[in-house]
């Protein structure tokens, strides 16, 4: 009969559980010169170092690179909150990180103010409807990228006509955005129960 895994060497050992999940997070005090920064960074335009962000100071001159991006989609994006959930919650359930998925349904119903049952849907891989033409065409445009499909002509063209090129770039990026999010969570294997290891700073 073959051993366990959990029995193997290297396998299950408690030095791998880390604050967020394998992630051995530190006090802000005992940080690193450059991870301080980072993090201070990170604080000043986010207010806060959420989910992977609290992982990606471990390599703060990237981290830095990073940050303006997620604030951009906090605060200038051409989409609106809804339909930033919207594209979030289609690749984070292509993805299926716990953490993300976890979060994102209820800051889509919450801030994105979309109907529960369609964020469940989207999350899920299941067919979702919008009633808002921009909901359903930024739907329609990030599923087809996230199901690695051709854009039709046609897609192409109703979505060039409802979002504007700028609208449809703020679509893909947030897409990869999210990529990055997704798999920098799965690296670490961070559940969806997770809490923040300094809940007064992180």
């Amino acid at each position: 009969m073959p051993e366990s895994s959990i029995d193997s060497p290297g396998v299950g050992r408690a030095e791998d559980v880390g604050s967020f999940g394998r992630f051995h997070e530190l006090p802000v005090e005992q940080m690193p010169a450059e991870m301080r920064d980072a993090y201070e960074f990170t604080l000043g335009l986010r207010t806060v170092v959420p989910g992977p962000h609290r992982i990606w100071i471990a390599n703060p001159t990237l981290s830095r690179t990073i940050v303006p991006t997620g604030e951009y989609f906090q605060t200038k994006s051409t989409l609106s909150k809804g339909e930033i959930e919207i594209v979030t919650n289609v690749i984070n359930g292509q993805w299926g990180a716990a953490y993300a998925n976890y979060e994102h349904e209820h800051i889509g119903e919450q801030l994105g103010q979309l109907p529960a049952e369609q964020v469940e849907r989207l999350i899920a891989g299941l067919p979702a409807q919008f009633e808002d033409p921009r909901h359903q065409i930024v739907y329609e445009l990030s599923l087809t990228l996230a199901q690695r499909r051709v854009v039709p002509v046609g897609l192409f063209r109703r979505a060039q006509a409802v979002l504007g090129d700028a609208g449809i770039v703020d679509v893909t990026v947030l897409m990869g955005w999210f990529t990055m999010v997704s798999l920098t969570l799965m690296a670490y294997d961070v559940p969806s129960s997770a809490q923040p290891f300094d809940r007064t700073r992180i």
